[in-house]
């Protein structure tokens, strides 16, 4: 289409994920396993926390919601990721990116939220325990979900129409593996610094402050844990924190990197590993961290094999 002497962008192409097309089957493989390995363990773990009474509590309620939020936070970028590993035309179209982004983007601010939700109960758990059960309720779960799910929704579709509404009428060349903010920003034509500026403004408020209040329960749990009177009960209640840990670790680390360093030291080549950490390898570690550290979850599965093979 050609709308004043200028070409209006209606299809994306991704630039190769490397310029050595040599790797690029070796390199489908590696992704297709850690994809299936990351739907495989969090479909495990939404099963077991679903079938079994004894992990029924507001702690699993939330992993239960994180799983769920990986699949989708990962299926919305790696397929299409795997299908132009293959072929020659890496492309989308503009609907389609669209549409990838607004996912993408709506999953990964609910996992903010969700994520700050869950320190948020461990914050409870350990440093209000007699009032745990009374503040931490059922509906209080639900409620921090919902609203988790909502902001996601509407932040996401205000952010997906900032940048589709901008005007696209030169290169259509997306150096990246999928449909993110700053990549396509860069293609729109004419003066994008508001847009910028919003982009900033927003990961300044759903990724730094759900982290800041992440960190602040921690400080507040590790000052209540180091005043327990016994080794064994210091360690034992850290073990159940440590996981969460590692968790935000991984998913806020990439994720402030990725958005809130300043303009100048972006780069593209290292913008998509930073992706491929909280796209890929942080969906799929969630399920080993927290089986493989918690003893619930594994005796859980035991349970769960064990009455698979006596049917």
């Amino acid at each position: 289409m050609t709308s004043r002497n200028h070409t209006v962008v209606t299809y994306f192409q991704f630039l190769p994920f490397s310029g050595i097309p040599e790797i690029q089957g070796s390199l489908f493989c590696l992704v297709l396993l850690v994809y299936v390995s990351t739907l495989v363990g969090n479909i495990l773990i939404i099963m077991i926390t679903t079938v079994d009474v004894a992990l029924h509590s507001p702690m699993y309620f939330f992993l239960k919601n994180l799983s769920f939020l990986e699949i989708g936070y990962t299926t919305s970028t790696i397929p299409k990721m795997l299908v132009n590993l293959l072929t020659k035309r890496k492309g989308i179209s503009f609907l389609g990116c669209a549409t990838q982004m607004y996912a993408f983007a709506l999953l990964g601010i609910t996992e903010c939220c969700l994520l700050a939700a869950m320190a948020y109960d461990r914050y409870l758990a350990i440093c209000h325990p007699l009032h745990y059960t009374t503040m931490m309720s059922w509906n209080t779960c639900f409620l921090l979900s919902a609203v988790s799910w909502f902001v996601g929704v509407l932040v996401a579709l205000g952010q997906t129409t900032l940048i589709f509404t901008l005007p696209y009428c030169g290169p259509n060349r997306i150096n990246h593996f999928f449909c993110d903010l700053l990549p396509l920003l860069k293609l729109a034509c004419g003066a994008t610094y508001k847009n910028e500026i919003t982009t900033y403004i927003i990961a300044v408020i759903f990724i730094m402050v759900p982290f800041l209040f992440i960190v602040v329960s921690y400080v507040q749990i590790l000052y209540t844990i180091f005043k327990m009177p016994t080794a064994k009960s210091k360690r034992k209640t850290f073990s159940t924190c440590f996981s969460h840990l590692i968790v935000v670790t991984l998913f806020y680390g990439s994720g402030i990197v990725t958005y809130l360093r300043p303009k100048a030291f972006y780069s593209s080549s290292s913008n998509k590993l930073l992706s491929l950490s909280y796209t890929l390898m942080s969906p799929m570690m969630n399920p080993l961290i927290y089986s493989l550290r918690n003893k619930e979850v594994k005796q859980a599965l035991k349970r769960l094999i064990a009455k698979k093979i006596n049917m």
